[in-house]
């Protein structure tokens, strides 16, 4: 067995350096449950916006509308 072989066998690894893969592991589903959570407050965030500012909402709308019609595929 080669040495390179050792570095990339997850059994060979040390209990430390397995932790830290479980870990970033974890950090990362952490990572999307926090990211998900906010993307859930800002879609609630805009619609509260929307309809406590009917007109700026609607304009906004418009504008959107307008961009998606002149938009080049």
């Amino acid at each position: 067995m080669a040495d390179g072989d050792l570095r990339d066998d997850p059994a060979a690894r040390g209990p430390r350096e397995r932790r830290d893969a479980e870990g970033a592991q974890e950090s990362e589903a952490a990572r999307r449950r926090r990211r998900a959570q906010f993307l859930r407050e800002l879609h609630e965030a805009k619609q509260l916006r929307d309809r406590v500012q009917p007109r700026r909402a609607r304009a906004a709308r418009m504008r959107q509308q307008m961009r998606m019609r002149t938009f080049r595929w």
